[in-house]
């Protein structure tokens, strides 16, 4: 009798083997496969409604800041009262991730353009580097046009303290990647009171940022990551009927 159980036992295997390896490796293999996979998961974010995020049962809130612009103005979080902003961590020298952000964001530029309570803050974790003339410069041959479009320079403790401490957003100085410097890919949404927002995904939990790496053109990154500008631009129009 064990004879023949080990016999049955040996025959289940080798079919498993037969009928499910082959497609496990193949869905491996497949990075079409892997990319719908993850294309799935973010198309889980069906749940538009825009909730805030909470420390300690607390709205996150940007804090008080004072840091120069493109023009050499002084510019704090009160000059973006009232505006529904884009937010996000770069320097001008970035040879990987920040052209691909920054485009992103001239493309809601553009897409915002007729409506004066849209905002965006770039601020530059090279600090050092990026005086404000290297960012008028950077500015302009991006085709920068919204008034409200601030690239902010200045005291680097203070900078990266808001991107540690109020946006959570990585950002640090590492000599041995390209550039010199490594940051976080996202964009964080700030609504007209100065808190960051942000819609759920499909468990109820709040996806907090937005990728802000691919492109509407691309649809979907090599690596499988699906773009999100879409959704962040429905997400703005949100806040400004807010």
């Amino acid at each position: 009798m064990k004879k023949y159980s080990y016999v049955g036992i040996s025959f289940i295997i080798l079919l498993f083997g037969i009928i499910f390896v082959p497609r496990i490796v193949n869905r491996i293999k497949d990075t079409k496969i892997v990319s719908n996979s993850r294309m799935s998961a973010d198309n889980k974010l069906t749940n538009e409604k825009l909730g805030y995020i909470l420390i300690n049962g607390q709205k996150k809130k940007i804090p008080a800041f004072a840091l120069q612009n493109q023009d050499s103005l002084l510019i704090t979080q009160h000059d973006y009262k009232g505006k529904v902003t884009v937010v996000d961590f770069f320097f001008v020298n970035c040879p990987t991730i920040c052209p691909k952000m920054t485009s992103n964001l001239v493309h809601l530029q553009h897409t915002f353009k007729a409506n004066p309570n849209f905002a965006i803050a770039s601020f530059t974790i090279n600090p050092k580097y990026d005086t404000p003339t290297k960012l008028k410069k950077y500015a302009e041959a991006h085709k920068v046009t919204n008034p409200y479009w601030h690239f902010l320079t200045g005291d680097r403790d203070q900078i990266y303290g808001l991107a540690k401490n109020s946006f959570n957003l990585f950002a640090e100085q590492n000599p041995n990647v390209p550039g010199g410097f490594e940051h976080s890919g996202y964009f964080a949404l700030v609504d007209k009171q100065g808190f960051i927002r942000s819609r759920y995904d499909a468990y109820g939990n709040p996806i907090i940022y937005y990728r802000g790496t691919v492109s509407l053109e691309e649809k979907i990154a090599d690596n499988g990551e699906e773009e999100q500008i879409s959704i962040l631009t429905k997400d703005i129009q949100k806040l400004l009927e807010e």
